[in-house]
């Protein structure tokens, strides 16, 4: 039977890296976006044209009814998953000076509020104390969490801070339920996410001497890390945070 993973926020980016590595592996991909159909749809196309088997899941994560139905249509695709992967977020740049109501709301349910929701239901599915098979669980945060973040940083920082707690706290509570809970803290990495800091050219200026490899990193080499947490031979790792950022 193939493995099944669910993947938040995977219509670009790091996320498309994931879904693209599991649909070469034979997985069975849910790609979930917010906004971007089209291209979830052409990254469903691309891993289904390789062999894989794919389908795209709109839903607004932040949205505990959203998140309700994205789970039943990827019940209805795929069955219970096996993976979920808690990769939709947004990054923020303001001064916190700033800061309102409405920048900390957007950000925080993008960032932390998804990830309770998502992992909610994936509780609810996995635990093998309601029937469930298991599975893993893999919250995306970043290293902003320990280094405080770029310049107008402190509501990112935060929520992934934020994250970190929260990857710990479940990892605790749902452990003795067959769920391994993981974290990945991706540091300077190229995808359109550094549109908010001037773009990927002024962010590999900034890794030239700011990450001791020298280098920016890729969504391919933080999806390997992602999926090897998601497989067996990560089967002793529980509650860890892993850093993709270089030595950053």
């Amino acid at each position: 039977m193939p493995r099944k993973i669910l993947i938040t926020g995977a219509s670009r980016g790091i996320g498309a890296a994931i879904a693209r590595l599991a649909g070469s592996k034979g997985w069975q991909v849910g790609v979930n976006y917010h906004r971007s159909a089209q291209a979830a749809e052409a990254l469903v196309r691309d891993i289904s044209s390789s062999g894989g088997q794919a389908v795209a899941l709109q839903a607004d994560v932040s949205r505990l009814a959203q998140v309700k139905a994205l789970f039943t249509d990827f019940d209805a695709a795929f069955g219970t998953p096996d993976v979920l992967i808690n990769n939709a977020g947004m990054l923020a740049s303001y001064p916190i000076t700033e800061a309102d109501e409405d920048k900390l709301a957007a950000l925080f349910g993008a960032n932390v509020f998804g990830a309770y929701f998502c992992a909610r239901e994936a509780v609810l599915r996995m635990a093998r104390s309601r029937g469930g098979p298991g599975g893993v669980i893999v919250n995306m945060s970043s290293v902003a969490a320990r280094l405080g973040g770029l310049g107008g940083g402190t509501a990112y920082a935060g929520s992934k801070g934020a994250l970190d707690a929260f990857n710990l706290a479940l990892a605790k509570e749902v452990g003795s339920e067959g769920i391994r809970v993981n974290a990945l803290r991706p540091g300077l990495i190229a995808t359109e996410i550094h549109n908010v800091h001037g773009g990927i050219a002024q962010m590999q200026q900034l890794a030239r001497t700011a990450v001791p490899i020298g280098r920016e990193g890729t969504a391919d080499e933080v999806a390997r890390v992602a999926l090897w947490l998601a497989s067996e031979e990560a089967s002793y790792v529980h509650g860890a945070v892993i850093d993709v950022a270089g030595g950053r």
